[in-house]
């Protein structure tokens, strides 16, 4: 009978090649680009980054060796954990920005929002896979992953915090679909959000109104509220088709584009890099959403179907929200961009993800245990 370490080795020895090399060159893209960011000065953000992406590796191989029926049993427990930092979040969480996101951990602050994506996927995912979509109309059966998707949204919203409450809801759209929900319930869905839509915008805070009228008329205010996605805009035309080079991009190494670290570090890839660093940059992504729908078509289980699919969406969203953002193409709500981001939460999140996607890879063949199935649409 083989060791406990002799398993974990044979289950990190069958991850997925694809998967792992496209993860490190995107760990090690976002690098490069957060030490231009800093001027050339490594220890500015590319050594705290190389840090997390380091403990982020540890994750993901920890995540890719956890035996399936551990992961699937600990689903639940890890969103109730992710829900109890939430809570934590609105009683004694640390202020930043305006804004109370983060809860303190020693000298790490940490922002439960992000984990909260991670605990979102797996307990849809378990819930789904228990209680299999079958014909037949039983509305109340779908309050269960709506609640599951409230709360944390709920919480998220009083932060403020709108671009990764989006995201959490999005991720449960796409998973309800890929559960098998009728496409005439999201129809509704979105009719009922639509509509809510004038009022709700009257709830905003006056920054969230700020980034709507913006995103209308940039050149309103040019040196105001549209200084950040006009400063963006030339950066990412400048770039031409080869960019200007790493250290060499005007916009960003002379200060002229706000928060080049975090939000707007595609705008920096895409003048320094050009036209073929952002079609490489694209590429890789592609290749993992890619990877991650394959699992999520092949998979035997439907937990790990489900999971895969919760993670594609994961990264999709943000790519195109933090892409489409920062070339005017929506408001800007403050997402970061997978991997290449300056931010310790984010990246662990994201870190985490592709460790599900290797667990599910590692263990497509196995079928867990099913519920009995539940009626909807």
């Amino acid at each position: 009978m083989s060791s406990p370490h002799q398993r974990i080795i044979k289950r990190l020895s069958m991850m997925h090649p694809g998967i792992f090399v496209t993860t490190m060159a995107l760990g090690l893209f976002g690098l490069i680009m957060q030490f231009s960011a800093s001027g050339g000065d490594i220890f500015l953000f590319a050594a705290p980054q190389a840090l997390r992406l380091a403990l982020g590796f540890i994750l993901m191989l920890a995540i890719a060796a956890t035996p399936p029926r551990l992961l699937y049993s600990l689903s639940f427990p890890v969103y109730g954990f992710c829900l109890l930092l939430l809570v934590a979040v609105a009683a004694v969480g640390v202020m930043g920005l305006g804004a109370q996101r983060w809860v303190g951990i020693g000298f790490f602050n940490l922002q439960p929002s992000e984990l909260m994506k991670i605990g979102i996927i797996l307990a849809l995912a378990r819930y789904f896979h228990t209680h299999p979509i079958s014909g037949g109309r039983h509305y109340l059966l779908l309050l269960v992953p709506l609640l599951l998707t409230l709360l944390p949204v709920g919480l998220i919203l009083k932060q403020p915090n709108l671009g990764t409450a989006t995201i959490v809801g999005v991720i449960a759209f796409a998973m309800c679909f890929m559960a098998g929900i009728r496409w005439y319930y999201f129809a509704g869905a979105l009719t009922a959000i639509a509509s809510v839509v004038p009022v709700a915008y009257h709830f905003l805070h006056d920054y969230q109104k700020q980034r709507v009228l913006t995103f209308l008329d940039p050149g309103s205010d040019p040196l105001g509220a549209g200084y950040n996605i006009i400063q963006s805009e030339i950066a990412i035309g400048s770039g031409g088709f080869a960019g200007k080079g790493l250290l060499h991009g005007s916009q960003g190494q002379l200060d002229f584009l706000p928060e080049k670290q975090t939000d707007f570090i595609f705008t920096m890839t895409a003048e320094e890099l050009g036209f073929l660093g952002a079609v490489v940059l694209l590429s890789l992504y592609t290749i993992l959403i890619f990877c991650a729908m394959l699992l999520a078509v092949r998979c035997r289980s439907v937990y790990g179907r489900l999971v895969a699919a919760g993670v594609a969406a994961m990264l999709f969203i943000h790519i195109f929200i933090n892409m489409a953002m920062v070339m005017g193409m929506i408001p800007v709500v403050g997402v970061p961009l997978p991997f290449l981001s300056y931010g310790g939460s984010f990246l662990l999140a994201v870190m985490m993800a592709c460790g599900l996607l290797q667990h599910v890879y590692i263990n497509r063949e196995t079928v867990l245990p099913r519920g009995h199935g539940i009626a909807i649409g």
